[in-house]
């Protein structure tokens, strides 16, 4: 097991996984931008380094800047939390080239993974459903011939988009080209990448999420999932786990094809595999978060299972040491946003 973790993050989360690692016997070492000085993380951890300017760019995304504390502090891992560095590949291969554990996935599954071109190939090889669509990259002359052919409405995607950037909903033929133009336009400045495919438009869908663990060695779980349905600018409002309308036979066949997907992709860590729920309860691959969630907490409450100090674990070469059949459902929990506009 790790003696020292380095936290390249902030806030709730840094909180969040320093209490870990104290309750585990592991030193916690926080990193702070000026402005986060006398921030909670700060003074509840071990250690803390100085890393920069508030801008996230030039402190918390200082990718050389964080492994150089890491080294100096003797810290042996680097837990990303969420956001910032959290799903960068580039930030994983400069940890393991610097001898440093990244608790998360490997570089490569995070790549195919955060690309939903790749990602849905990927699923659909391994029998994991997916939304009626394209599973390639597409011209403009492509997608627009294959909306036509599968019937609209159509969501035209980025393939590396996220939070409904690069996403556009056709309803109407005639819209078709300058929404094309405007998802790859939006795709480009957000990501670098203006690459688009498209998905028949799930009519009435649910958002809901099935929470993974997996170990380094082939073993993998799944934790029941969480309604994400209520969002607000297809970013999350509240989150409630278990999901309501949820059957047993839905749940246990959303959890093997979640665990379907972990294993298709060597995964080991915390991951979050989303789904679309339609009104005949289908569902849908969408897309594979490769990190520990900000909603992960309500999944804690309900199943007893400390998500974070289980990445640790499994980080660290350690099996999972819990089976399916002793994840259990007791009571209900729910998580809010405030949303600051």
């Amino acid at each position: 097991m790790f003696k020292k973790i380095l936290i390249a993050n902030r806030g709730e989360i840094a909180v969040r996984v320093i209490r870990a690692c104290h309750e585990m016997g592991i030193e916690a070492v926080a990193v702070y931008s000026d402005v986060d000085r006398d921030a909670l993380h700060v003074r509840f951890a071990d250690e803390a380094y100085h890393v920069g300017a508030p801008p996230a760019s030039e402190s918390y995304l200082l990718a050389d800047r964080i492994i150089e504390v890491a080294k100096q502090s003797g810290a042996e891992a680097i837990h990303p939390g969420y956001g910032f560095l959290s799903e960068r590949a580039p930030f994983v291969e400069a940890c393991k080239k610097a001898g440093i554990v990244f608790i998360g996935p490997e570089a490569e599954v995070m790549e195919k993974m955060g690309d939903k071109v790749t990602a849905r190939q990927t699923m659909q090889a391994a029998g994991v459903p997916i939304v009626p669509g394209t599973t390639d990259a597409l011209t403009d002359e492509q997608a627009i011939a294959f909306s036509k052919e599968i019937g609209l409405p159509v969501m035209v995607k980025a393939s590396a988009g996220g939070g409904g950037k690069g996403m556009r909903l056709v309803k109407d033929e005639k819209d078709l080209q300058s929404s094309i133009e405007r998802a790859r336009s939006e795709a480009k400045a957000s990501f670098g990448d203006d690459t688009i495919y498209v998905e028949k438009f799930v009519e009435e869908p649910r958002h809901v999420e099935i929470q993974i663990l997996a170990d380094q060695h082939g073993h993998a779980i799944h934790l029941c999932e969480r309604e994400c349905s209520i969002q607000r600018r297809h970013q999350k409002v509240v989150e409630e786990a278990p999901a309501n309308r949820m059957t047993p036979e839905l749940r246990e066949a959303m959890g093997q094809a979640a665990v379907a997907a972990a294993k298709a992709v060597n995964y080991h860590g915390a991951g979050t595999c989303e789904f679309l729920v339609d009104k005949h309860m289908d569902f849908y691959f969408l897309e594979m978060n490769t990190r520990v969630q900000v909603e992960h907490a309500i999944t804690e409450e309900i199943t007893g299972v400390d998500i974070v100090k289980a990445m640790i674990r499994v980080a660290a070469g350690e099996p999972l040491g819990i089976d399916q059949s002793e994840i259990q459902i007791s009571g209900h929990s729910i998580e809010a946003r405030i949303y600051a506009e």
